[in-house]
């Protein structure tokens, strides 16, 4: 099946257009692009915008539901792409995103982290985990935030377990901007928790941070993983495919 060139189009320029922002924000914080990776968050666009990316040669695409990435991936299985789960996840959901899944960003529970290893192991794959962290200012030890994530003084227990089984490895961090505030404060707070984990675990050394509107905050905090959908995609349009 052929691509709509129209849509090859701008999608190309788009991929072109972040890497431009990616490359000046590199330059401003002295750092080498090759080291930031783009992720292209492909929620409510269709499996031919998959195929598209991947033409492009981009191969890192990122789902935040399960219902909506399973299909995808399944029905992209011919392209060597790697997924990442990006979004809340129930335990329940375990069995299907460790068959699929090659990243899980939000992992913010021990519970998760064994059903996904449990999961993992019996379908004889290794998957690779992050610590996501809440960055939200009145988030406590012990307490998740609402939109996921570990208080930071959590973070290294939960990379412990996270570790421990043999079915996971560890990556890194993981954090989304607070809705208020300031992204580069915020994302400074996640650094100092993702060189603490990588003291400990040298491996994990993913900094997944920064989406379309913060990416440069993102870089200049030290972020590996960039999260886009509307810098590459446009608007969310209706979920179709």
């Amino acid at each position: 099946m052929s691509h709509d060139p129209a849509r090859v189009e701008r999608i190309k320029e788009n991929l072109a257009a972040a890497r431009a922002r990616v490359e000046a924000a590199c330059h401003k914080a002295d750092r080498d692009p090759a080291e930031v990776s783009l992720i292209a968050v492909t929620k409510t666009r269709p499996a031919e915008d998959v195929r598209i990316l991947a033409s492009l040669g981009l191969a890192d695409m990122g789902e935040n539901r399960d219902q909506e990435a399973a299909p995808k991936a399944a029905a992209t299985a011919d392209l060597d792409l790697t997924w990442h789960f990006i979004g809340q996840l129930q335990t329940n959901k375990a069995r299907s995103v460790a068959s699929y899944a090659d990243v899980v960003h939000s992992v913010d529970r021990a519970k998760l982290a064994r059903a996904l290893g449990d999961r993992a192991a019996a379908a004889e794959r290794r998957l690779t985990c992050l610590v996501q962290v809440n960055l939200d200012d009145d988030s406590q030890a012990g307490v998740l935030g609402p939109r996921g994530g570990v208080d930071p003084a959590d973070a290294a227990e939960l990379a412990a377990r996270i570790d421990e089984h043999e079915a996971l490895e560890l990556g890194g961090v993981m954090a989304v901007a607070p809705r208020e505030g300031d992204p580069y404060e915020a994302f400074g707070r996640l650094y100092e928790v993702a060189c603490l984990i990588r003291d400990r675990y040298p491996r994990a050394t993913m900094v997944s941070a920064g989406m379309s509107g913060d990416l440069e905050a993102a870089i200049e905090r030290g972020a590996t993983h960039l999260r886009l959908g509307a810098a590459l995609l446009g608007d969310r349009g209706p979920i179709v495919g």
